[in-house]
């Protein structure tokens, strides 16, 4: 090759590298673009949710609803609330402080708070708020009897207790029924059935509630945020878009298609076996967010459950990864823990006696029941169809009896049913059950022998160590009792413990930000363009 058709092939190809360089740099330009028009926030956006059921109340002191919860968390704010790893910390409260004998807790408040109708929030809001909390919510009324708020100055505020109690601070930042704090006159002017007015202090304002249609809420422009990082229910909060629109749509198959069609950014309560659709559609992602956890209930009262040994055939029968199979079809829907909070519940998760949890072992679990009581009648298993999951975990426990040489049947009825016929203990002798998130394990309901929570728990044991807990001064000192407890609770076996259970939000790609915590956290998410 002669040197000059050298000189012009390195031209060339010198050339051709140069409109390749250039090439990249526009394609890279044009997709730092599209990434940067997609990342535009529009705060004139408007956040459209299917949700699947109505609301009774938006008075959050007086429900556990959760229909009630998830939309009042948006409008009404408390004194303490839950981080993302379920520990208190202030909201409405600038700081707070309990005293030596762990009596009064005094809690400074944060100064240029406003209501969304314009004025500012002041101790004697704080106190009637709380008062109220205290006379008309569960939680006030089981754990806080005798308690009294008390104003020291504008932005000062005691409680006072009769006893030290280590979860006081979690019953305050509770999340149904919650102590929403409002102003002293909507105290003032609500009647028997509840506040008539709905003013809080959060990031979204009521505008409007059609029973049946929507409940929608407008940003709150006079918003006063915390400035600390934003973590679970606490920090910082923004309204990002300007309206949310909470949309009654019962069906869950409308929930389903409209949310993969682009007519709502949000949908909850989507069922299981739509997940794969969901994953396949484009623009649309599955959320997995905290459940609860799933167990059996024995009926200890009377029946064959009495007897301890039998319950320990059962759970020593039990495959707790087959059960959750049965009932939620994917593991992307559960997860395997012996404990009775999650996992990320730092302050009250335990592992301590785990090697008791999904033995499934039919050989040992038979020799137990040898040495049981039982003598060939026939277990009741009540059972719903209205939720599967139930249904389905009721199927098993039946297979795992038979498995073991007990005669078993499911007794089916609808959910209104069931809860008619549990409260006596001659129908039936077990359940399967799923239990919300709770702030602590006290407001496990079958746990207290107080509680009378169908299944009839009586252990002097399990009570004496969650008064104990209670009495602690630290969790440090609770830590070994909560252990405790948790043993006991595998050797008494108030229920079976299956599994941690996820419930399958649909969040359109358009939507950045959104977090769940005892329900669905809507500050801080944004819609782009």
């Amino acid at each position: 090759m002669t040197l000059k058709k050298r000189t012009k092939l390195i031209s060339v190809l010198l050339l051709s590298a140069l409109l390749f360089l250039a090439a990249c740099g526009n394609n890279e330009a044009s997709k730092s673009g599209s990434d940067s028009k997609e990342a535009t926030i529009n705060k004139d956006a408007e956040l459209n949710i299917a949700y699947p059921t109505n609301l009774q109340t938006l008075d959050p002191h007086l429900t556990t609803n959760q229909s009630t919860r998830d939309v009042a968390r948006q409008i009404f704010e408390q004194l303490l609330t839950l981080n993302e790893n379920y520990e208190v910390v202030p909201m409405l409260a600038e700081s707070y402080k309990v005293s030596d004998d762990g009596l009064t807790y005094t809690f400074k408040l944060r100064q240029g708070v406003k209501f969304h109708n314009g004025e500012e929030m002041k101790a004697d809001d704080v106190v009637a708020s709380m008062e109220k909390w205290m006379k008309t919510s569960t939680q006030g009324k089981a754990n806080l009897s005798g308690a009294q708020f008390v104003e020291v100055d504008p932005y000062t505020v005691e409680l006072h207790i009769d006893k030290p109690s280590l979860i006081v601070p979690f019953v305050l930042a509770d999340a149904a029924p919650f102590p929403a704090i409002v102003p002293k006159e909507s105290v003032e002017a609500a009647g028997d059935t509840g506040l008539t007015e709905y003013i809080g202090t959060g990031p979204f304002k009521l505008e409007e509630w059609k029973v049946d249609q929507h409940i929608h809420l407008t940003r709150f422009d006079e918003y006063v945020a915390r400035e600390d990082e934003s973590s679970g229910l606490g920090g910082k909060k923004e309204a990002l878009v300007k309206d949310v629109y909470f949309r009654i749509v019962t069906d869950e198959s409308t929930r389903v298609s409209g949310v993969t069609t682009g007519q709502y950014d949000i949908a909850f309560e989507v069922p299981f076996d739509s997940a794969d659709q969901i994953e396949s559609t484009d623009g649309v992602t599955n959320v997995f967010d905290e459940g609860g956890i799933a167990t059996y209930v024995f009926n200890k009262k009377s029946g064959p459950f009495s007897d301890l040994k039998l319950r320990e055939a059962f759970n020593t029968a039990l495959n707790a990864e087959e059960a959750m199979i049965a009932a939620y079809s994917d593991d992307r829907f559960y997860t395997l823990d012996s404990g009775l909070a999650l996992p990320n519940q730092v302050n009250w998760h335990s592992d301590a006696a785990k090697e008791k949890y999904n033995i499934g072992d039919i050989e040992k679990a038979k020799k137990l029941v040898e040495e049981s009581s039982y003598n060939g009648e026939e277990i009741v298993i009540l059972a719903t169809k209205d939720y599967t999951d139930q249904y389905n975990l009721a199927v098993v426990a039946q297979q795992v009896l038979e498995s073991i040489g007990i005669k078993a049947k499911l007794d089916v009825y609808d959910w209104p049913t069931v809860q008619e016929r549990r409260v006596d203990p001659n129908n039936f002798d077990m359940f399967a059950m799923t239990f919300a998130v709770r702030p602590t394990i006290h407001q496990n309901p079958f746990l207290d022998s107080k509680a009378e929570y169908p299944g009839w728990t009586n252990s002097e044991k399990i009570d004496q160590l969650l008064v104990d807990i209670k009495s602690a001064s630290s969790f440090e000192d609770a830590k070994p009792l909560i252990d405790e407890l948790q043993t006991e609770v595998w050797n008494y076996l108030p229920v079976a413990k299956v599994g941690n259970i996820q419930d399958l939000v649909a969040v359109s790609d358009d939507v950045k930000g959104y977090k769940n915590l005892i329900g669905p956290i809507l500050w801080n998410v944004s819609k782009s363009e």
